[in-house]
């Protein structure tokens, strides 16, 4: 019996792992950005949340274009129930008739209209869902690709300060240095080593979240982003910026603006809840008028055959439907509103993310210009005079602090950078094509 089975057992464990493997390795190891975007955009949830919010919309459009049923109808009267009486439809007053509501003033029409409206705001839903989404992975793929940035700089520092070590501890064996300042370089070793252990940190937490945006069934896989930091912005990249400009900020903003307040999907969702919100107060207006209802049919009296038709129509004497058409017009003046509240904040989302670029980048060429090739020069001069023996401990310790410092301020600049870029894209609401060249 286990010689039976155990070949069995073996063959699926061997499936059950080919299936794990399966759905953790669906994410390749090496992923560009626009990978990276494209597989949020097919396997993030919000998205499959909005995409049936659609479907919902539409089926309520379907809805809204049916005409009432009509309906059928049997009436009895005058029959005493006596079996000994002969002929059952001759001794009673019966009569089948069809009946069909006609609904007047437009209500259909209204109705498909506010129905489609709310179908196209849906769809400007998941536009919308899909805009944030492309932001939340564009920056939190450039924060692991900053922090792996970070941890090559804590590493690197580290692996520097223990070579300095290694030496002093040889000089403190042959007695040229003190026991005071190997052990002060010891102990400055644990803040290098603090430094290295929290860029890891971060790498892994920047990972973690990259992979949930992705939609991975594991967080602890291995990602490496192959985008690097640089980041050109100029003439190709699609944001002009004119060098006769006081200020130094981009000179389009206005045609930026006008490419959000026409592109914008959270402005089109405003437009169509605008437009749903002013047939709902032609279609409250339109209940105001009664429906018809028509009746036609047979009606057999007593032996005697006769056609049967009415009219009903309802009387609006106690209710015009006054408080539907109030609510209604306050919705629409709500609407109204909120439409003109997203334009200004559209257009205040533009300007800001302008002046975050041009300040952005103004940062980065100050540091590139000004201190990052100091600092690197200064922490190698110091570094080479102290392994000489002709520098001093404080000396070399500011100096690789300070070189530490400028390069850690100049990969958050190329990082603010990126995301200015990444923003001014989102607030224009330029979903397909990015503004980086």
């Amino acid at each position: 019996m286990r010689s039976t089975f155990f070949p069995l057992i073996c063959l699926a464990g061997c499936l059950a792992g080919s299936v794990a493997a399966a759905q953790t390795g669906d994410i390749p190891t090496r992923l560009s950005l626009a990978d990276a975007i494209r597989l949020a955009e097919e396997r993030n949830p919000s998205l499959d949340a909005a995409r049936q919010q659609i479907l919902a919309a539409e089926a309520d459009v379907t809805t809204a274009r049916r005409r009432p049923n009509p309906v059928a109808s049997v009436a009895s009267a005058g029959y005493n129930g006596d079996p000994a009486d002969a002929g059952f439809f001759s001794k009673q007053e019966l009569t089948v008739q069809v009946e069909q509501e006609l609904e007047l003033a437009g209500r259909r029409r209204l109705r498909s209209e506010a129905a489609g409206a709310s179908a196209g705001a849906a769809r400007s839903a998941l536009d919308e869902r899909s805009r944030q989404l492309r932001f939340d992975v564009q920056r939190t793929y450039f924060q692991l690709v900053l922090a792996r940035l970070d941890a090559e700089l804590a590493r690197a520092s580290l692996a520097e300060i223990d070579q300095v070590i290694a030496i002093n501890r040889s000089r403190y064996q042959q007695g040229e240095v003190s026991g005071g300042e190997l052990r002060r370089l010891e102990v400055e070793r644990l803040r290098f080593s603090g430094d290295s252990l929290q860029a890891e940190l971060a790498t892994r937490n920047s990972r973690s979240a990259l992979l949930a945006l992705l939609g991975a069934a594991r967080f602890d896989q291995p990602l490496e982003p192959t985008d690097t930091m640089a980041v050109a912005v100029g003439q190709s990249g699609g944001v002009s910026r004119s060098d006769a400009s006081a200020a130094g900020a981009l000179t389009d903003v206005a045609a930026l603006t006008g490419q959000a307040l026409a592109a914008r999907p959270d402005i089109a969702a405003a437009r169509q809840e605008q437009a749903r919100a002013a047939a709902q107060v032609g279609l409250q207006t339109a209940l105001r008028t009664p429906n018809l209802s028509i009746a036609a049919g047979f009606r057999r009296d007593f032996g005697s055959n006769g056609l049967a038709w009415g009219v009903t129509v309802p009387l609006p004497l106690l209710d015009r439907n006054a408080g539907g058409i109030a609510r209604a017009s306050a919705e629409s003046r709500l609407a109204d509103d909120q439409l003109r509240e997203r334009e200004i904040a559209a257009s205040l989302d533009v300007q800001q993310a302008v002046d975050l670029v041009d300040i952005s980048r103004a940062r980065v060429a100050e540091l590139e210009r000004d201190y990052l090739q100091k600092a690197r020069e200064a922490r190698d001069a110091v570094l080479a005079a102290y392994r000489a023996g002709e520098g001093d401990l404080l000396d070399f310790l500011d100096a690789q602090r300070a070189y530490r410092d400028v390069q850690r301020a100049y990969n958050r600049a190329l990082f603010d950078l990126r995301l200015s870029v990444f923003q001014l894209d989102a607030a224009v609401g330029a979903r397909s094509k990015g503004l980086l060249p």
